[in-house]
């Protein structure tokens, strides 16, 4: 196993300590939402019992109803809001006057953080509106159980609750805001990513009928020549067989014209036609002999005849071009090989490029995309990815003499 495969191993291995922890934010918040609620349950309920004089069976249901508000936000926020806002007008009435006049009231530190936690929690799961609706209810919750014992001094217990849960709201509004402002982004980014990827698509499939239009016109153009010309060449050729020959000359014109407007439609307005000839196997050394001026070690071994479609030769010439790009771009510097055999039905390309240490090797965009779009047009194949010795493949079969070449099969 080469080194940068071992890297590659050890970074598919989930990490042991991120499978204790969610990585949702839904089930992140519930877990933590759930730690509170149960540290804050068993220091609410025994110093209610014991310090305020409050009922225990009491207690421990309006501290869980209280308590479990915040959990239950996380899914139903008004009922949670219903639940708190009576607990909090429940709890402060259950405790006795003697004790209440000695200590917090009618917020004690615990029922005190249980508000905060409940009004951070529904701002943040559900926005800034539901947020302020239970500040409001809860803080009129303080203000009823102070009227209903007016006895009982709360003015600066009152006081220092709004204050706290109030900035806590305010904090729970702009982090609420940010985090909703990053997925946002993150959406508009993932949708953009999404648009560009189908236009180069779509642009590589336009540009591969474009190139594959001018094989099939250049055909065309010469089954019209040979059509038009036959009567010429050929003296004692019947007259029936020339007005064949000429009917066969017009359809050839006419599909000629109809592909000219296809190719029109084809083209877009920053594209011009391209003029020079179409590239084959032949071109194969110059190309690789100009990567190899890049600075790129390129080998090349090539036994393919010239009997092969024009169309395959294109394909042929286009994903070695393909493949090369993405060879040096990913992994400079590292040793490519290319290898372009044919037998009496297909052609096949190998290329394998190795793992240079300061890249990584695996080519991405819309480059292998391509290659195959070519390939399955000419009822061929392309298959990409690490062999067993490490190295990036890519392997292309096309037949010689596709079917959907103008010339037909041979």
């Amino acid at each position: 196993m080469t080194p940068m495969r071992a890297k590659k191993e050890r970074q598919k291995k989930p990490s042991r300590r991120l499978k204790l922890w969610p990585r949702d934010r839904t089930s992140a918040l519930v877990v933590i939402l759930a730690t509170i609620a149960v540290v804050l349950y068993s220091v609410l309920v025994p110093l209610h019992a014991a310090a305020y004089g409050s009922p225990v069976a009491v207690t421990m249901a309006l501290a869980l109803a209280a308590l479990g508000a915040p959990l239950v936000s996380v899914r139903y926020p008004n009922l949670a809001i219903i639940l708190f806002t009576a607990s909090a007008v429940l709890i402060p009435l259950m405790i006795s006057r003697d004790a209440a006049a000695g200590a917090p009231w009618p917020w004690s530190v615990p029922m005190l953080i249980a508000f905060a936690v409940q009004v951070s929690a529904v701002t943040f799961r559900h926005g800034w509106r539901p947020g302020l609706i239970q500040f409001a209810l809860g803080s009129v919750a303080g203000i009823t159980a102070a009227i209903m014992l007016p006895s009982v001094p709360s003015g600066n217990s009152l006081i220092v609750t709004s204050s706290v849960v109030g900035g806590l709201y305010l904090v729970a509004v702009l982090f609420a805001g940010r985090l909703r402002l990053g997925e946002e982004l993150t959406r508009e980014r993932a949708h953009t990513a999404q648009e560009q990827a189908k236009r180069e698509l779509v642009e590589e499939r336009t540009r591969i009928a474009r190139e594959l239009h001018d094989v099939v016109a250049h055909s065309m153009s010469l089954i019209q020549v040979q059509a038009s010309t036959a009567r010429y060449r050929v003296p004692d050729l019947p007259e029936p067989a020339a007005a064949e020959f000429d009917d066969i000359a017009a359809s050839a014109r006419g599909a000629l014209t109809e592909m000219r407007r296809v190719l029109g439609v084809l083209r877009t307005e920053d594209q011009s036609a391209e003029l020079a000839p179409q590239r084959g196997i032949d071109d194969i050394p110059v190309l690789v002999e100009t990567t190899r001026r890049a600075g790129a070690a390129v080998s090349l071994s090539q036994a393919v005849s010239d009997d092969v479609s024009t169309a395959t030769q294109l394909a042929v010439y286009r994903i070695t071009q393909e493949a090369l790009s993405n060879a040096v771009r990913h992994a400079p510097g590292a040793p490519i090989s290319v290898s372009l055999t044919a037998d009496d039905a297909d052609v096949q390309l190998v290329i394998r490029n190795g793992y240079d240490p300061e890249g990584t090797g695996v080519p991405g965009g819309h480059g292998l995309r391509g290659m195959s779009e070519r390939a399955t047009l000419l009822g061929g194949s392309v298959t990409t990815g690490p062999d067993a010795d490490g190295f990036w493949t890519v392997i292309a079969r096309m037949p010689r003499h596709p079917i959907t070449a103008a010339e037909g099969p041979q």
